[in-house]
């Protein structure tokens, strides 16, 4: 493996971090930017399992992997404990696998 990648990775983190914390103040204040912000967290979270469930590679698949993410997002409407929510979605995907 290549340090090279890596430390180029490494800087380009630290890059993005120390323009986020350099940003003057008037920015920050602005309204839409205030509005914007809370909503950044949501939509990667989203976007990260919406990858990680529905594509494998470079194709989109549909497999256990949804059905177990449908139970448990209506064991979560349902505001059932986490534990029963994964366990759910656990049960889900080794069911549809089984099968």
């Amino acid at each position: 493996m290549s340090w090279a990648p890596l430390l180029v990775a490494s800087a380009a983190c630290y890059a993005i971090k120390l323009a986020g914390l350099s940003l003057p103040q008037r920015f920050l204040r602005d309204p839409r930017i205030q509005r914007t912000v809370p909503l950044l967290p949501v939509a990667l979270l989203a976007a990260l399992i919406a990858t990680q469930t529905f594509a494998t590679g470079t194709h989109l698949v549909l497999d256990a992997r949804g059905a177990a993410l449908a139970v448990a997002g209506v064991a979560v409407l349902l505001r059932a404990p986490f534990l029963v929510v994964v366990a759910a979605g656990a049960a889900t995907a080794a069911l549809v696998r089984l099968f």
